[in-house]
């Protein structure tokens, strides 16, 4: 009797270290699954706050755009499209338009260029790009304009590395030359009817920063060519020179017209020193 209590004993005492043994494995198991779990969650809140903190790495791009020969175009002429381009993907990382004065004239035009110093003064014309990139890029920025003056509008553009967190604003940062004159017919105005044998052609000529053409002037009108082409059924039926018309950046000449029909008018400008050139047209009909 003695051993089958001895006996049950230890069978009872074995199932119940068992039982204990089972629950304390459980217990262990849990916790292990439950700090993997929390290892997991904190190695993912690493990576997506990473990732974020590259992609917030916001670089400043300053973009101004100097007419040919001349200062820099902005509010007065409707400013220039700037847009920022990632060279590789095309994606636009930012664009806008710039705004400010055309600078300071015996600066950019009268005082000798050194290494170094800047032609942008504060308030010169500008556009300062925004973008958000997390490796040094290669971006495309491009310049369109004078806005204010379609017919004329020029584009220029040009590929430069940016690096993340290192502006570009200082001194003239990057800037882009916009080739081109602003010609812009006055008259005959567009489709218009003309009576008798004598049409005045009359064009308002300006470099592509709005300043002014005169004789004798800073932008010497008597070494540029202003001429104006005049064509009927696609063919040249005339061409004469454009004389200064007593007004800034005005200029005109009377043309004589052959005979009845429908014509064509191209206005053009020429520097013969440096190429820079800029067209318009217009059309009028006689009879």
């Amino acid at each position: 009797m003695r051993a089958k209590r001895v006996g049950a004993g230890s069978r009872g005492c074995s199932g119940e270290g068992l039982f204990r043994a089972l629950k304390r494995y459980s217990h262990r198991t849990e916790v292990h699954m439950f700090s993997r779990i929390l290892t997991a969650f904190a190695v993912l809140a690493v990576i997506f706050l990473s990732a974020s903190w590259a992609g917030a790495e916001t670089t400043s791009l300053t973009v101004m755009v100097k007419s040919k020969d001349a200062k820099f175009v902005g509010t007065s002429m409707g400013g220039v499209l700037i847009t920022v381009r990632d060279a590789d993907t095309e994606e636009v990382l930012d664009s806008g338009v710039t705004a400010g004065g055309t600078g300071d004239t015996s600066l950019i035009m009268r005082t000798p260029r050194e290494r170094g110093r800047a032609m942008a003064t504060d308030g010169a014309a500008r556009f300062t790009a925004e973008v958000d990139i997390d490796e040094p890029t290669l971006v495309e920025v491009s310049a369109f304009g004078p806005l204010a003056q379609r017919q004329s509008a020029a584009r220029a553009s040009v590929t430069q590395w940016v690096i993340p967190g290192r502006d570009v604003t200082r001194g003239d940062a990057l800037t882009l030359e916009l080739p081109g004159f602003v010609v812009d017919v006055l008259a005959p105005g567009a489709a218009s009817g003309v009576a008798g044998d004598s049409v005045t052609i009359e064009a308002n000529v300006t470099m592509m920063c709005g300043c002014p053409i005169t004789p004798g002037g800073l932008w010497d009108s008597d070494g540029f060519e202003i001429t104006a082409i005049v064509k009927r059924n696609g063919r040249v039926v005339g061409e004469m020179p454009l004389e200064y018309a007593g007004r800034p950046s005005t200029f005109s000449g009377a043309y004589q017209v052959p005979g009845k029909g429908t014509y064509e008018v191209v206005v053009f400008a020429f520097d013969p020193d440096n190429g820079n050139a800029g067209v318009d047209r217009t059309t009028f009909s006689v009879g």
